[in-house]
Parts: structure tokens; C-alpha cells; sequence
């Protein structure tokens, strides 16, 4: 039988070459790590995309707060266009879009260019990302051959983000900071002509989109966040800062009302009933809210102060995802005998004490002794609870909601890494707007005049006085992150009463999903 007769007998929306279940994992895989990988790909690249388009340190923050918002905010209702439109058909759309943004990234010349660009990532993202997971099911039969799939799945996810900051590392140094965005453009179109030949379509199920449930949390948070980088700069007094907290309040009051009355809603509010589930959404928030902030100033400091290269900031940043490995692994091996309180705890309270040791970077901190051992803690940390708070979210919930639960968890990262980071850059700004002023009249004692003249330009110290505003706004920030870890450490302990029976049977549903990296 020829293979034109073999097409004309497959069902529609089958894939034109059946059977071929490597190249299709590998399709999906290359998705979730292009994704994965452009949380932190970006990172190693922010002081020179600061130097590039002249961002100020504060609105820095918005190259991964616009990401990680529209991400957050539009993710479940993305794996709901999956079910409704065809998986396929979504995930080609996502990628499509992811690839686009990414190349207006690489091609932009304005702050706010970027910026929309970055957003318009997480868009596809969110539609992508989703959709790319459930199709493993639909690709692959139940039992082994599943499991390897979602292990290879899980794989990706978890060291994306250590291929991120090397590979940002290198193309910034090597190339320009323009290639973490250009080198998505190729992969991604490359995905979306493999996608019908190796995956074919799933089944479509009737259902609707809550788009303005989507569209008034998103657009919500986006106004808090905005709401604390301009307090950071113009004071908590601005008519701007305070709009936005007033439009934050409306739009996330007008998404609660919204998503009580929706017959299918984007965020089914019955999930925050169950304490144990809502603790777990509480403390990824809080967690996810330190660990970006933690990413963004680190960075800063070892390339600002440590005058370390891009390939070596990437390098610097291995050992924390080497730790998140191993207290993952741990966890998930003595979870069965020990339950998930024991590690919430546990992960809380080292994160904590490896941001406390982070308030006292200065200049005159080593890599080791102000980065290397607060990471390797903090990162422990957060790998005992990134397996534990996935089984937790999705304990005691029906199958058919499991997706939904562990969705909520994953947007709780999301939008908490961006809600985090803008509140300890407000932080940042206002300790280091003080530092500044008790540096000049230093500065202008010693300086030369070309340092002057510079400084009348830029409104920037250079080194040593630099160093020490950087520094002490970092340290400060690292003091309200301390208090977001406590956060959880407090949820963990007074909250959460999940007990070890409650967690029988949960492998595969959390062999399907969990916190990005």
C-alpha cells in the first residue's frame, strides 16, 4: 500500500508519519525547553541589555516581570484552548507567536520594544507550554511508554534552566545579548513544520474561553506590579502609583466577581477551598517571589561588582540548580515515609537562612562567600519543596482536575516571581536612592573631573561609590525577601495538615505536570 493510500485511510488530524514516537517526544521536549530555558536564558544577558537600550535598574526588572506576568496570567487559559481547538493546532499557534516575539526581541531598538516583545513570549508561551504537555498523553499509550515520555518531560523542565543561563552566557559574550532572543527563532520554526508531520491532532471537546477572566487577572497583576516599580522611583505620593494600585484593586476585585459567576471559569475558585491546596499556592508564591529576585540582583552584583564575564555568571549560577536537583531527588524518594509537611518546613526555613546570609553581601563579598554558599542553600531548599508542593496541590482532587490544580500551582510561580521581584526592586530603589545620597558628597570630594562630568550625565556613582549603592540596595532587598520566605515557613507550619495517606496514588498525576523551572 502506497503511502498516499495510507494518508487517505488515517483519520483527520493524524500525523502524515504515524508511528514515529521519538521525533515526536523530541518535537514536544524542544518546545518545553525553549520555554524553560527563556526564564533564565535572559538573565545572564539584563546588564547588557541595560547598557544597550539605557534601562534604569528599577525598570530593568520589567525584561522578566513582562514575561513571566503575561506567562502566569494566560497559562490556564491556554491548555484550555488546547482542549477546545485541537492540541496540535495550539501548540503550533504558541509557537509561532513564541517565535515572532522572540525575534522582535533580538530586533529591539527602545526600551518599550523589548518590553512588548517579552510580554508578547509570554503570550505564546502560556498558549505553547500547556498544551505541549497534555499532548504526550494523546501521543503516547498509558503504562511505560508514557512514564518515559513525562520522564523525559520532567528532564527537560528541570535542566532548562541550567542550559539557559550557560547558553546566555556564551551568546552574550560570544555573539551579542541580542542572541538569547534570535536563537529561539530557527528552533522555533523548525518545531512548527515538524509538528503535523510526527504529531497528530487531538480531539476537540465543546467548552468555553473566560477570556476576561483571563484578561482582568492578568491585566490586574500587571498594575500592582507597575504599581511598586514606579513607587521605587517617583514615591508611594505619584498620581501614576497610585492609579495603578487603584486599577490593580478594580480589575482583581472585577476577576474575583468574574470567575464566581462564570459557568467554566479560568481559575475555578472552588480549588482555594481546601486549606492544604491553597498553603501550597501560598508558598510557591512566596517562594517563587525570593527565588526571581534572588536570580535578578545576584546577577547584577557578579558582573557589576565581581566583574565577572557572561559565560562566567552563567557558570557562577550551576551549583543552585545542581542543589534544586538533589533536594528534589531527596524529597521525592523519602516523601512516601516522611510525608510533605517535614519538607515544606525543612525547604522554607533553608531558604530563608540562604537569603539572611544574602543581606550581608557588600562590595568587598567573594563569590563564594556572598553568593556560592547563600545559592547552594537557598536552591536546596527550593528543591525540597518544588515535588512536594505538586503533590500537594493535587491531593485529595478528582483526575479530571488535576490538571487544573497543578495549573494553578505553576501560575502561582509565575505570577509571584513578577508581583516578588517588583516589590524587592521598590525595596532596591529606595535603599539604594538613599545610599546615593550619602555617597556624593564622597564621590564629589575624590572624583576627577571626567568622573564628574560623567556622573552629571548619567546620574550613575561610578566604582567604588557605585558599588556601594549597588550593594546596599541589594542587601536591603534580600531583607524583604527574607520576610517573603518567612511567608511560607509560617503557611508550612500552620496551614498545612497534609498526611502521608493523603498522598497514596498521586504518582502519575504528578508525573504529569509541576512548577516550571
Amino acid at each position: 500500500m502506497t503511502t498516499s493510500q495510507l494518508e487517505a485511510q488515517s483519520p483527520p488530524g493524524a500525523a502524515r508519519q504515524q508511528g514515529r514516537r521519538g521525533i515526536a517526544l523530541t518535537v514536544i521536549a524542544a518546545c518545553q525547553l525553549m520555554v524553560v530555558l527563556d526564564a533564565t536564558i535572559v538573565n545572564i544577558a539584563l546588564p547588557h541589555i541595560q547598557d544597550a537600550l539605557s534601562f534604569s535598574t528599577t525598570d530593568l526588572s520589567w525584561v522578566l516581570s513582562a514575561y513571566t506576568l503575561t506567562f502566569g496570567g494566560l497559562l490556564l487559559l491556554g491548555g484550555r484552548a488546547g482542549d477546545i481547538l485541537g492540541r496540535r493546532r495550539v501548540f503550533i499557534i504558541g509557537i509561532l507567536v513564541f517565535t515572532l516575539a522572540s525575534l522582535l526581541g533580538g530586533l529591539a531598538q527602545e526600551p518599550w520594544q523589548l518590553l512588548v516583545a517579552r510580554a508578547l513570549q509570554g503570550v505564546g508561551g502560556a498558549i505553547a507550554s500547556p498544551t505541549s504537555l497534555a499532548l504526550i498523553t494523546t501521543t503516547f499509550p498509558e503504562g511505560p511508554e508514557r512514564n518515559r515520555a513525562f520522564g523525559v518531560f520532567a528532564a527537560v523542565s528541570a535542566g532548562g534552566g541550567a542550559i539557559g543561563l550557560l547558553a546566555g552566557g556564551m551568546l552574550t559574550e560570544w555573539l551579542d545579548w541580542r542572541w538569547v532572543f534570535f536563537v529561539n527563532a530557527p528552533i522555533g520554526v523548525l518545531i512548527a513544520m515538524l509538528a503535523p508531520l510526527y504529531i497528530s491532532e487531538s480531539e476537540r471537546h465543546p467548552g468555553r474561553f473566560d477570556i476576561s477572566g483571563a484578561l482582568t487577572s492578568t491585566l490586574g497583576m500587571a498594575s500592582l506590579v507597575y504599581g511598586f516599580i514606579r513607587a521605587s522611583e517617583e514615591g508611594w505620593r505619584d498620581s501614576f502609583t497610585v492609579a495603578s494600585f487603584a486599577a490593580a484593586v478594580v480589575l482583581l476585585a472585577a476577576f474575583v466577581l468574574i470567575e464566581m459567576r462564570a459557568k467554566e471559569p479560568i481559575t475555578p475558585l472552588k480549588m482555594f477551598a481546601d486549606r492544604n491546596r491553597s498553603g501550597t499556592y501560598l508558598i510557591m508564591l512566596s517562594l517563587a517571589a525570593a527565588m526571581l529576585g534572588m536570580f535578578f540582583f545576584i546577577v547584577l552584583f557578579v558582573q557589576n561588582v565581581l566583574g565577572y564575564s557572561p559565560v562566567e555568571s552563567g557558570l557562577a549560577f550551576l551549583p543552585v540548580t545542581v542543589a534544586i536537583a538533589i533536594g528534589a531527588g531527596l524529597s521525592q524518594r523519602l516523601l512516601p515515609v516522611l510525608g510533605p509537611k517535614p519538607f515544606m518546613i525543612a525547604g522554607s526555613t533553608l531558604t530563608g537562612i540562604g537569603l539572611f546570609w544574602q543581606t550581608l553581601i557588600s562590595p568587598d563579598s567573594s563569590y563564594v562567600s556572598g553568593v556560592l554558599g547563600p545559592m547552594v542553600l537557598f536552591g536546596f531548599g527550593m528543591g525540597l519543596n518544588f515535588v512536594t508542593l505538586t503533590l500537594t496541590a493535587v491531593s485529595g482532587v478528582a483526575q479530571h482536575e488535576a490538571g487544573a490544580a497543578s495549573g494553578l500551582l505553576n501560575a502561582s510561580q509565575q505570577v509571584g516571581g513578577s508581583l516578588g521581584l517588583s516589590i524587592l526592586v521598590t525595596v532596591f530603589g529606595t535603599a539604594s536612592r538613599n545610599e546615593a545620597e550619602k555617597q556624593i558628597p564622597s564621590f564629589m570630594a575624590q572624583a576627577t573631573p571626567e568622573q564628574k562630568a560623567t556622573f552629571a550625565k548619567s546620574q550613575e556613582l561610578p566604582a567604588p561609590w557605585g558599588h556601594e549603592v549597588l550593594t546596599q540596595g541589594i542587601s536591603t532587598a534580600f531583607t524583604a525577601a527574607v520576610a517573603m520566605a518567612a511567608v511560607a515557613l509560617l503557611t508550612a507550619v500552620l496551614v498545612i495538615r497534609v498526611r502521608k495517606s493523603d498522598l497514596d496514588a498521586l504518582s502519575g498525576k504528578a508525573s504529569a505536570g509541576g512548577p516550571g523551572a
